[in-house]
């Protein structure tokens, strides 16, 4: 959802309330699929603390919205504006700018993400019940280990930017040095100075080195990724 425009004032929002239509209520959206799918889909480019997304390439969807909230606008407002942004990037922001892909989501997908969005964005606490478990927690205490001449240190499957694990531990010597993306967001793997693997949606981003034993960092290259902490320490002995 790179560029989506939600970083407006009231005013704005409200204007593009007008341009998008009425406020929805009367679907039946899924709470639970908007957040994952929100996190999976949008969660790379937007900061929205209730999802623990931490993009940073799109507009912080908490700053967008807490104003418009202590001005009056409405849940069902909100998830108007938000649902046609999705539906029509192209006419995402008033100024026309909107650079998020076309058929992000299907129509379900973009109604189940304004519902979640909307009942969030802004509005501060904790999600509480299923919706606090809808997506598992990233990241792991335990570091990577290199066996068989290779370490593996995948991305984030559910598409939240970090490594599954923050640490690894490697002999010094020829390695190969993969990451694993399930996630659909773009990501690869790399040592500055080292050697980096391809940015890949989904696969197997990889390089062979020979490391010296050292302390190293790992990161991902994709824009904002690392910002939002998408990167590791490295232990070579």
């Amino acid at each position: 959802m790179r560029g989506f425009t939600f970083a407006l004032p009231t005013v704005a929002i409200v204007a593009a309330l007008a341009v998008s239509g009425c406020s929805i209520k009367d679907d039946n959206p899924d709470l639970i699929a908007g957040k994952q799918v929100f996190v999976q889909k949008c969660g790379s480019c937007h900061i929205l603390e209730r999802a623990g997304t931490k993009g940073v390439t799109g507009p912080n969807l908490d700053e967008a919205f807490h104003r418009a909230r202590v001005d009056g606008l409405g849940e069902d407002a909100i998830r108007g504006v938000v649902k046609k942004q999705i539906e029509y990037p192209s006419r995402a922001g008033v100024a026309g700018n909107g650079l998020m892909p076309a058929n992000l989501v299907d129509s379900e997908g973009a109604s189940d993400i304004a519902a979640y969005v909307s009942k969030v964005a802004g509005a501060g606490g904790k999600d509480s019940g299923l919706l606090a478990t809808a997506v598992k927690a990233a990241g792991s205490d335990k570091p990577a280990i290199a066996e068989g001449g290779v370490l593996k240190i995948p991305a984030d499957p559910t598409g939240q930017l970090l490594f599954v694990n923050s640490k690894a531990e490697a002999p010094a010597g020829q390695i190969k040095i993969e990451m694993d993306n399930e996630s659909g967001v773009p990501h690869n793997i790399a040592i500055e100075g080292v050697g980096k693997g391809a940015v890949i949606e989904k696969g197997i981003s990889e390089f062979s080195a020979d490391l010296k034993a050292g302390t190293y960092e790992y990161i991902c290259e994709v824009t904002g990724h690392l910002a939002a902490g998408m990167k590791g320490t490295l232990t070579v002995k």
